[in-house]
């Protein structure tokens, strides 16, 4: 507890002492022969006790002016503490979704949307899934208002890392505040597999980092792909000097063999052909762990993992095309196993890392994937829909992650 807190208990205890009201004799009460002077020294503690609380009255307000500690900077960073147990305390993962005609925040025409996550733009016909908002059972998160966000971010460097999805993630939050930035008071920047969205004013930039597994992937001899589960420096060079850090690494681990994006595991001077995803998986976090651990500074930086985002394909038991609306629940929710692995990873770490849970709710919005609608469509290929491939794993925009993003903001 802090030091001005204890002292505010103290002196309470104190004031609040019942033996400090009990009654006196009164001058016409019945006293025994040693009334007099006992009178007089009760009168005399009584005076006594009271200076005493005086004197640690005084002391207590001496004290709170001579501790350093307390500028209005720091009363500042105690509110911000206060404010992130609050947090801590609700579940924003625990609610439903509601429809909200007020949305969404921005529309399709926004010019960072790549071409694969715009689905009005493609031709998808219906509408309401970028009319969906979030409430939690316990709680609310207030609508994202951009120029609050920027103000927040002002002279700060957001990045987020992570694989497709969270460049999906970087899209929509680059469009939920780009609408209150001057067309020339903004630019977007790229640095090969990197992007950055500035805002001049606010001397602000909003980053993405491509790094689907967070640790290195490189080419070994004879063209192989070698996953090193064990480096990460060449990815995590961009992560240092920034603000808020915002990472994600799910998918890409348990691509099947024809998918796979490597050809051998190596750890150390050991090359592994197979090894469980999953352990595969904690490996990899927890070289990701030990780079924060050693890297960064809480005072400086806030780290936070967006938890995995669900597929709605064939293999999870239907597919998302010509989905209209959320799914109310879950009888038996699923906890994918990369949560429980990233769970665990995180408890073990000394630094501090906000766990964003998005799995479950973002499970309800089967409706949410551009399916079809990934790419525009002529009007012959308009006639027959289900003979395209259909992707329910990214999320068109404007739409779920708007809401991912709101929620961001409110951690913040």
């Amino acid at each position: 507890m802090p030091k001005w807190n204890t002292h505010c208990h103290q002196l309470k205890g104190l004031q609040t002492n019942p033996t400090l009201h009990s009654p006196l004799p009164t001058p016409h009460s019945p006293l025994p022969s040693m009334a007099k002077p006992q009178q007089k020294l009760l009168s005399f503690l009584f005076f006594f006790i009271i200076f005493l609380s005086f004197i640690h009255g005084e002391s207590s307000q001496l004290d709170l002016e001579d501790e350093p500690w307390l500028d209005e900077e720091d009363d500042e960073v105690i509110v911000v503490q206060n404010r992130h147990d609050s947090l801590r305390s609700c579940d924003f993962s625990a609610g439903k979704w509601v429809y909200d005609q007020t949305y969404p925040l921005y529309d399709s025409s926004c010019p960072y949307l790549s071409t694969a996550v715009a689905c009005q733009s493609n031709g998808r016909p219906d509408s309401d899934y970028e009319k969906w908002k979030w409430e939690p059972h316990s709680c609310s998160i207030p609508r994202f208002n951009a120029l609050h966000f920027l103000g927040k971010m002002r002279r700060k460097r957001i990045m987020l890392v992570g694989d497709s999805i969270m460049r999906n993630q970087w899209e929509s939050l680059v469009c939920l505040v780009q609408g209150v930035v001057p067309t020339d008071r903004k630019t977007v920047t790229y640095n090969g597999l990197s992007m950055a969205f500035h805002a001049m004013d606010f001397e602000t930039s909003i980053e993405f980092s491509w790094a689907p597994l967070l640790v290195e992937l490189k080419k070994g001899p004879e063209n192989k792909r070698i996953l090193h589960l064990d480096l990460i420096e060449e990815n995590a060079k961009y992560w240092r000097g920034v603000d808020i850090l915002v990472f994600d690494s799910a998918h890409w681990w348990t691509h099947s063999d024809q998918w796979s994006s490597w050809d051998f595991y190596m750890e150390g001077n050991s090359f592994y052909k197979n090894m469980n995803p999953m352990v595969a998986y904690e490996k990899g976090l927890t070289t990701w762990a030990k780079w924060v651990d050693l890297n960064l500074d809480p005072r400086k930086t806030r780290v936070i993992f967006r938890s995995m985002s669900p597929r709605h394909n064939r293999e999870n038991g239907w597919k998302c095309y010509n989905q209209r609306e959320p799914l109310g629940y879950f009888s038996h929710p699923h906890v994918p196993e990369q949560m429980i692995v990233l769970q665990g990873v995180l408890r073990r770490m000394r630094f501090p890392v906000y766990l964003q849970d998005i799995t479950t709710m973002s499970a309800l919005r089967r409706d949410g994937h551009p399916s079809v609608y990934r790419k525009a469509m002529d009007q012959e290929e308009k006639q027959h829909p289900r003979e395209f491939s259909s992707d329910c794993s990214h999320w068109c925009l404007p739409g779920v992650p708007d809401i991912w993003n709101e929620m961001l903001s409110e951690l913040l």
